[in-house]
């Protein structure tokens, strides 16, 4: 947003406030020296702009000083708006923890580094004019030392003498409009540098224009022999996974916090292509697909998805505008969210708020699954998406599914282990590799994490169970 905004201004300023200073100093300037030089004396007015190119050396000089201390400034103006953004968004978490008057401290200490920065480029923008000043005032003494000889030795006349004064009255501006130039286009240079390198971004993603354009479907082959973060690139995140969906099949991915089962997605949906293995899609490799025919295929939905300010109805129908009601009510019923739905006073037309403010976390997420649901995907993958309803509601949804999805893959991964039960094969992650593998009942006889895992969770249930 700083880059919208103050460096776009900056740029505009010079376009607009930097050409007018620009006709000014060069017409007015010009035209005043070819009066001086043809209407007084040529010499007088050479020897009138002798100190003229200091003007140019002072320019640059503080220029380049202003470009360097204008480029930082703009940088922490960015930093500020960042502090104030985070905290904005988080400013329920901030309050329920207790901590405003750290956070005001802290921003009051982001606003006091920015005030230090800024007031070194008034400084510098301060010594412009004292320094055209100074420039005019050395023109002003030379011309009456020299002029005064002139007229001592009959060269010109007093009368002479004085008109080319007032001319150099008349540069005053002039002169002065150069040095504002100066100092505008070096604001504007230093900008156009920042939005130029945040325009020149190279995307890690290359879409293969030329690639298949067809909607992928079929068999799903991941083998992935290495890949980490590109900017951690020491840290081994999968190694050695490899893993089939047939067509029409459900995965389950489950392990603990950070075992990479979310990154195995994120490589799917292609916000990563810098890996040592392939992953194949429909027998082809998903590097060749066009985006623009590859993910409108994908039904994605993380743990926290975002919802828009709008309607229900269109949060819901946000990847396809053009769907029907009777599509918006399938993928509602399918999702487990009819029954919220028909308690909401204006039903689908209920306004969700700022990222979803007025729902539940349950409802935040059937949400989620019913915008997924409705494009028709031939790949949903559910990324620990049931994280936040109660087990009852879980098994609907996964029930729905199961009859809704016939002959279409899905990918589920969870730490809840019910809700990969009933999948065709179910993978176990541990720091990047699969340790185990099978279906729920094979998985269970091999006595390791998952058969662990399973138990305690049961336990669990059956514990809250009694308590309620």
């Amino acid at each position: 947003m700083a880059h919208v905004t103050n460096d776009l201004s900056a740029i505009q300023r010079v376009a607009g406030g930097g050409i007018l200073q620009f006709a000014d100093s060069i017409i007015t300037g010009g035209t005043t020296l070819i009066a001086m030089m043809m209407f007084v004396d040529w010499r007088l007015t050479l020897i009138a702009i002798i100190p003229f190119p200091l003007l140019a050396v002072m320019a640059r000089y503080l220029g380049m000083k202003i470009h360097i201390a204008f480029g930082d400034s703009q940088a922490a103006f960015s930093r500020l708006n960042n502090k104030a953004q985070e905290s904005i968004s988080g400013i329920k978490v901030i309050k329920s923890l207790g901590q405003e008057q750290e956070d005001i401290d802290d921003f009051e200490n982001q606003v006091d580094r920015t005030i230090k920065i800024n007031r070194r480029v008034n400084r510098l923008d301060a010594l412009f004019d004292p320094v055209t000043t100074l420039i005019i005032s050395i023109s002003y003494v030379i011309t009456i030392v020299y002029g005064g000889s002139l007229v001592a030795n009959g060269t010109i006349t007093i009368g002479n003498l004085v008109s080319f004064i007032a001319y150099l009255a008349r540069m005053i501006w002039p002169i002065f409009a150069v040095g504002m130039l100066f100092n505008t286009l070096e604001r504007g240079n230093a900008s156009y540098d920042r939005v130029m390198s945040l325009l020149g971004e190279k995307s890690a993603i290359l879409d293969a224009q030329d690639g298949i354009s067809d909607r992928p479907s079929g068999d799903l082959h991941f083998d992935i022999k290495h890949f980490s973060y590109p900017d951690d690139r020491d840290h081994v995140i999968l190694q050695n996974v490899q893993f089939d969906v047939p067509a029409g099949k459900t995965l389950g991915i489950v392990g603990k916090v950070g075992a990479s089962k979310s990154t195995i997605m994120e490589l799917i949906l292609r916000q990563f292509d810098q890996y040592e293995g392939q992953i194949v899609y429909g027998g082809h490799n998903i590097k060749d697909y066009q985006l623009d025919a590859y993910l409108p295929a994908i039904g994605y939905v993380p743990q926290n998805s975002f919802m828009f300010s709008d309607t229900l109805r269109n949060n819901i129908r946000y990847a396809l505008p053009d769907a029907t009601d009777d599509q918006v009510e399938t993928a509602i019923f399918n999702s487990g969210l009819k029954g919220q739905v028909d308690k909401f006073p204006n039903g689908l037309e209920i306004q969700v708020g700022e990222e979803g403010i007025s729902l539940s976390g349950g409802q935040r997420q059937r949400l989620a699954i019913a915008r997924a649901l409705i494009i028709d995907p031939e790949l949903l993958i559910l990324d620990d998406a049931l994280s936040a309803v109660d087990a009852e509601t879980e098994s609907e949804i996964l029930m729905h599914l199961r009859a809704e999805r016939q002959g279409k893959t899905t990918i589920i991964a969870a730490h809840r282990l019910s809700s990969v039960m009933d999948a065709d094969e179910i993978i176990v992650m541990s720091n990047g590799q699969v340790v185990e593998r099978g279906t729920h009942d094979s998985l269970m006889q091999q006595h390791g994490w998952y058969e662990e895992m399973f138990e305690r969770q049961e336990l669990q249930t059956e514990t809250e169970g009694e308590d309620a």
